[in-house]
């Protein structure tokens, strides 16, 4: 299946009416009832010559009020999606704005651990912000986050500051002046030891409880040169000044933009052997792949994922040796015969992504990083680094499809991929 039969499965992303520019939001997370209250500002242009209703995602959150300057505006909350009805349209390219007030007891996107005194956001974002929680919608955020007071946080951006409300509360601010897609916003607090180290220009902040500062630095030893190795992969520099990373409670691991989570007993692990940072240079590698280059949609989320466990395994490759990197091969390989032999195996490219089983996670996971390898041992590593470089650097601050890829590999290493492709990413065309 050539390039061109590839396009049909590639069809366009969910048209939408307008364009989210900014959000300005205000969070107060209650730690004893694990609920929230939020205030959001909407900043969007109209995509379409004329529009009156705008939808935004609102995933168990229950809409309080919406209003756009002082007039309340008419809505209804169906579903998983607010319809919110404007006064008078908003007409192509018109920028507009509409506030939203809500509250809600979020189910597994915010996080609650009072015991310990920790909050902290995971997939998916719709579920603690209202707003477009699609990956090929990309905004900037001002992020305000009422917290208690004395806690360490890490949120988007970076920290304007911070100010006591009275009452045991301190508002914690944070601009993200890049646009990022919605499910990368996020915030984490508690009652964290800190620690830092210069990485090159990129300053690398660790939050972690029960860990000393001496403990926070070797965990993250690494981080530095990890963030060197995929700008060089990348050919594109980290984006931003700072990259945090912080120890929570409980989490398999959450990518966010400009910080990642990862859990205590994690940690530990890696304190106790150094060679098991592979999940620290799967979640930096996601600052690139993922965020700086995110999927257009979740049925290409192997561009996502997939990339992500292959750059951690060549950064191990370059740090531990090739029998390392050979051997997580090897676990990928073993898990895709698996998916095959019990007739779960599919294409890397989803025709959806609706209650992903475990099965489907290693395709997008283990068969998207297995075939990588597979491409780069087919291309050879100078043609298949340069190709990476050529795709990241052409798509950067951009959501792509699988065939942008195939495209800049294509075009890097002057080769007709469209047999490998067919082989091992796309669906098999129909019988006819």
């Amino acid at each position: 299946m050539g390039l061109v039969l590839a396009l049909a499965w590639a069809a366009a992303a969910p048209a939408r009416d307008i364009d989210v520019r900014h959000y300005v939001a205000r969070i107060e997370p209650d730690l004893k009832t694990r609920s929230v209250k939020g205030e959001v500002s909407v900043r969007f242009v109209a995509t379409v010559d004329s529009t009156d209703l705008i939808v935004l995602d609102r995933d168990g959150l229950d809409i309080d009020r919406v209003r756009e300057g002082e007039r309340s505006l008419s809505f209804d909350q169906t579903g998983r999606v607010l319809k919110i009805r404007l006064s008078r349209p908003a007409l192509r390219g018109q920028l507009r704005e509409v506030t939203v007030n809500y509250h809600g007891t979020p189910k597994f996107g915010l996080q609650f651990h009072p015991e310990r005194r920790q909050v902290y956001t995971l997939f998916s974002t719709a579920q603690w912000l209202v707003g477009i929680d699609a990956p090929d919608e990309r905004a900037t955020l001002d992020l305000s986050v009422a917290l208690p007071t004395g806690l360490k946080a890490v949120g988007n951006g970076y920290l304007v500051g911070r100010r006591s409300l009275g009452n045991g509360l301190e508002l914690h601010r944070w601009r993200q002046t890049v646009p990022m897609p919605a499910y990368t916003y996020g915030f984490a607090a508690g009652p964290f030891e800190e620690a830092s180290d210069r990485g090159s220009r990129v300053r690398l902040r660790y939050l972690g409880a029960g860990y000393s500062q001496s403990e926070l630095r070797r965990v993250f030893a690494d981080s530095g040169d990890m963030l060197r190795y995929f700008e060089r992969r990348a050919g594109v520099p980290y984006p931003g000044g700072v990259y945090t990373q912080a120890l929570v409670a409980r989490t398999i691991g959450q990518e966010l933009a400009g910080f990642s989570l990862m859990s205590e007993d994690y940690g530990r692990g890696v304190l106790a052997d150094r060679r098991d940072e592979s999940l620290i240079a799967h979640e930096a590698a996601h600052q690139w792949w993922g965020n700086l280059v995110t999927c257009r949609d979740w049925g290409h989320f192997w561009l996502n994922e997939g990339f992500a466990n292959f750059l951690a395994a060549s950064y191990m490759e370059q740090r531990f040796g090739r029998e390392d990197y050979l051997k997580q091969v090897e676990g990928w390989k073993r898990r895709y015969e698996k998916l095959k032999e019990t007739g779960k195996d599919k294409p890397l490219v989803f025709p959806d992504w609706d209650k992903p089983s475990g099965d489907d996670r290693a395709v997008v996971y283990q068969k998207g990083a297995y075939v990588l390898h597979l491409l780069r041992e087919e291309l050879g590593d100078e043609l298949f680094w340069h190709g990476l470089r050529e795709y990241t650097r052409a798509h950067r601050g951009t959501a792509v499809v699988t065939q942008d890829f195939q495209r800049s590999m294509e075009q890097a290493s002057g080769r007709d991929l469209s047999a490998f492709f067919a082989t091992w990413v796309y669906p098999a065309a129909p019988a006819r």
